[in-house]
C-alpha cells in the first residue's frame, strides 16, 4: 500500500468566544465543513489582516451572534487544528478568550451569514452535556479545558 500523499495547508489565524452563562452553560454553534464534517464550536473565525486575535474574537462574536454588550476575559486556550475553507485545505492557528454573557437567543440579523457560512444550528450546553457528548466539539478536549485551573491552556496540534 502507498503513503497518502501529503496535503500542503494554508496557515491561517482565527479567534473564538466561549461565551458562559451563570452556571457554566456554554453557547455553541454548529458548523459544517467539508472535510471534517459537522462540528460544535464557539463563535469565531478567521482573522483580517492586521487584526489582533482579540479584535478578531470580537467581531467575530458580533457576526454570529449579534450580541453586542460583552466583554472579552482572559485567553481559554490556544490550539491548531486541519480543515478545509472554501475548497482549500488550512491549518488554522485559533486563540480562544472567555466572555460572560446571559442565557439568550441569537440575534435576528445573522440568520443570512449563518447560511454563508454553513452555520446549522446554534444552542447553549451545560457541562455534564459537554463532557458525556458523542458529537464533535471543536477543540475536542473543549470539557477538560473549561474546567482546567490553568490559564491559557496550550493545546498545540491536535488531529481530526
Amino acid at each position: 500500500m502507498l503513503p497518502a500523499a501529503r496535503v500542503t495547508r494554508t496557515p491561517r489565524s482565527a479567534a473564538r468566544v466561549a461565551v458562559l452563562a451563570p452556571g457554566g452553560a456554554l453557547f455553541l454553534l454548529r458548523y459544517d465543513n467539508e472535510e471534517v464534517g459537522a462540528h460544535w464550536a464557539m463563535p469565531g473565525g478567521g482573522l483580517d489582516e492586521g487584526e489582533s486575535p482579540r479584535e478578531g474574537a470580537l467581531r467575530e462574536l458580533h457576526e454570529e451572534t449579534g450580541w453586542h454588550d460583552l466583554v472579552l476575559g482572559e485567553l481559554l486556550c490556544t490550539w491548531e487544528h486541519d480543515f478545509t475553507r472554501a475548497g482549500v485545505p488550512v491549518r488554522q492557528r485559533e486563540h480562544i478568550y472567555v466572555s460572560q454573557g446571559p442565557l439568550r437567543d441569537l440575534g435576528p440579523e445573522v440568520a443570512r451569514a449563518h447560511a454563508a457560512d454553513g452555520i446549522l444550528g446554534a444552542r447553549w450546553w451545560t457541562p455534564a452535556e459537554l463532557e458525556t457528548t458523542q458529537e464533535a466539539l471543536w477543540p475536542p478536549q473543549l470539557a477538560a479545558v473549561l474546567k482546567s485551573a490553568e490559564r491559557p491552556v496550550h493545546l498545540g496540534f491536535v488531529p481530526n
